[in-house]
């Protein structure tokens, strides 16, 4: 009986996507520690490579960004091979990158449907229009926002949300109100400064005004 081939020689003549992904199968079934994991026990690395992704970005190398994505890609094509294993409902990577090249090809009309699009504006009018036609189903604008987010990140989301339906975050008052990002970092850090003097947690204290936000947001919705 012939040995099975490794993925670097079923993968001459192939894509470096297709090599990758075959690299992954092989793990998936030959690996007893990646046997036994599921989506949910992915999450802490995924959340981990992610943020390595963004160190990259902001402060990295070229070679660390190239690594960093390619750490990245590695948890989508981990997902993709356990989900080929559902016995319910399975799908592979190539499920997932033709759901991907479908979202992707209906929401730029300006570009594979002969639509007009010749600002950034413009592009992201066919964006929303084609989004809200996928997300039908959808009763809330609040729908689809993940909560795992961090607080910060969660309350920026959330405030634009909000101001879709009227119910707007009035800015706090001050007597010089930042003029950058970098002026605004400095207020933040400021703020949570702030915090940590008093004994308060900050990041409790946004989470919380966040669901306030939400009922809210609700509460506008359900008046419209």
């Amino acid at each position: 009986m012939n040995a099975q081939p490794e993925p670097e020689s079923r993968a001459q003549g192939a894509d470096p996507l297709r090599a990758a992904a075959d690299t992954m199968h092989a793990v998936r079934d030959r690996c007893v520690w990646s046997q036994q994991i599921t989506h949910r026990d992915l999450v802490p690395y995924l959340i981990e490579e992610s943020h390595e992704v963004i160190d990259a970005v902001e402060s990295g190398t070229r070679d660390d960004l190239r690594e960093e994505l390619g750490d990245l890609l590695w948890q989508v094509l981990f997902h993709a091979a356990i989900a080929a294993q559902d016995p319910e409902d399975p799908f592979d990577i190539d499920d997932v990158a033709r759901t991907l090249t479908e979202k992707m090809v209906r929401r730029h009309p300006h570009v594979f449907a002969g639509e007009v699009a010749e600002t950034p504006e413009q592009v992201l009018v066919h964006w929303n229009a084609a989004k809200a036609a996928e997300k039908r189903t959808r009763r809330s604008v609040l729908d689809g926002v993940p909560r795992g987010m961090p607080a910060l990140a969660l309350a920026q989301k959330l405030s634009g949300r909000a101001a879709g339906v009227g119910a707007t975050v009035a800015p706090v008052p001050t007597a010089v109100p930042p003029a950058s990002e970098a002026e605004l970092g400095n207020a933040l850090l400021a703020l949570v400064a702030t915090a940590r003097a008093e004994g308060w947690d900050a990041e409790r204290a946004l989470r919380e005004r966040l669901r306030v936000l939400e009922d809210e947001v609700r509460a506008a919705e359900a008046g419209s």
